[in-house]
């Protein structure tokens, strides 16, 4: 006898796998059952029968997984396809044909237009376009998604090496897009190629600036505003630019945060700028007195709200690699990214004894193990406090008995 249940969330996460695949078919929508597993894995399914009577052929596709969608969602797609088979129709057929059509840049371009545009971060969704545009479309855009494999994708990650993270990033984005494509029925349940494909190792990167190294690009930025540095181009570099690389100094602020800022957000008197959005939310951003110096002598543009201004009307400055690039050269300092003034600005809040969730409240991170990575730098005083005591000691020992003091003698000590 056939299991029977009424398919709910409670009664499938009840049901338990067993040595061989079986079906609990629901006690009120006919043809709609769980698929189970021998690993567990559960699947929604509706069984039909196309032309009718013996001679007819029997289809049982899948609607989903659970976990990636609701027993509810599932019926109400169970009920369409029935009134689908009503009418003479096979809804089944139909996905079958549709997922032997579609491409990989089909499927991309639902990915985007789906999940990311609707659900993710205007600057996550771009970054999304730029590694579907430069490394998935390339490789493999004309190429039919059901019949991607994993060595092929395992092939075409490894040739990759020389770029780990952009590696590693457009990986996962293949993968959530393969998993989408289980959920909207474009691939066989539990088929995505990209599982147990190994990312490559990524070292984490802290890169802090020393005074000497913050003088240097001090007086680079300097020189880019007196305009005696200059693009490939011969071109001055835009004042906005050197402003913004002075306000991430100043600031710890994200690149986003700094080039997307406008004057609507900003209250110099009060030193802060209310970000309505960031890569964490709402964010304020505290503003000290160099980066108000750095705000009060930009000018505000009358078509113009954005405090980073770019060459075209009403918009953002977007292209601040190239200034950047020509600063950190001047500056002999060709390692260094934009990113690294995030970093250095916060191993100087450290060095200066502040706790780290105060540093985390200044960065805007959303959890203290995201600023912990800077924990190790509150080691720097007390290593200076003990090389200065250890120099002392050596001194002493070097001095014999006309030596230094390691301790001061009460003479020394008293005002």
């Amino acid at each position: 006898m056939p299991d029977r249940i009424k398919i709910a969330k409670r009664t499938v996460d009840a049901l338990e796998p067993r040595a061989s695949r079986y079906v609990a078919w629901d006690t009120v929508l006919p043809g709609f059952g769980v698929k189970v597993l021998p690993s567990g894995r559960k699947s929604f399914v509706f069984k039909y029968r196309v032309g009718g009577g013996r001679g007819g052929l029997t289809r049982e596709p899948v609607i989903g997984s659970h976990g990636e969608i609701a027993p509810d969602q599932a019926r109400r797609i169970a009920k369409g396809w029935a009134a689908e088979v009503a009418l003479g129709r096979d809804p089944g057929g139909a996905r079958q044909e549709a997922r032997v059509a579609l491409t990989l840049d089909d499927l991309l371009e639902r990915y985007l237009r789906e999940h990311a545009r609707p659900h993710k971060k205007a600057s996550s969704t771009a970054e999304d376009e730029a590694l579907i545009r430069n490394y998935l479309s390339p490789a493999f855009g004309t190429r039919k998604a059901e019949a991607l494999t994993r060595a092929e994708i395992a092939r075409w990650h490894a040739g990759l090496a020389r770029t780990p993270y952009r590696a590693n990033r457009a990986l996962a984005l293949l993968s959530k897009a393969m998993n989408l494509a289980e959920v909207w029925g474009l691939r066989p349940d539990g088929s995505n190629p990209c599982r147990q494909i190994r990312k490559f190792r990524e070292e984490k990167r802290e890169r802090f600036l020393s005074p000497e190294e913050t003088a240097r690009l001090g007086e680079a930025l300097t020189a880019a505003e007196s305009g005696r540095l200059r693009t490939a181009s011969g071109l001055a570099l835009s004042p906005f630019a050197v402003a913004a690389i002075r306000l991430l100094l100043f600031t710890g602020a994200r690149r986003s945060e700094i080039l997307g800022l406008q004057w609507a957000w900003v209250d110099l008197d009060g030193g802060f700028a209310d970000l309505p959005d960031s890569k964490t939310g709402r964010k304020r951003l505290f503003l000290p007195p160099p980066a108000v110096a750095v705000l009060s002598s930009l000018p505000r543009l009358d078509d113009n709200p954005f405090v980073i201004a770019g060459a075209k009307p009403g918009a953002a400055l977007v292209n601040i690699r190239d200034p950047w690039h020509v600063v950190r050269a001047a500056a002999g300092l060709d390692d260094l990214r934009l990113h690294d003034l995030r970093h250095s600005f916060a191993s100087v809040a450290v060095a200066n004894g502040m706790s780290l969730p105060l540093i985390g409240g200044l960065l805007g991170h959303r959890s203290v193990a995201t600023t912990a990575r800077y924990a190790h730098l509150a080691d720097d005083p007390q290593r200076l406090a003990a090389a200065a005591v250890g120099g002392r000691i050596e001194a002493a020992l070097a001095g014999g008995r006309g030596g230094a003091s390691v301790v001061g003698s009460p003479e020394e000590e008293r005002p």
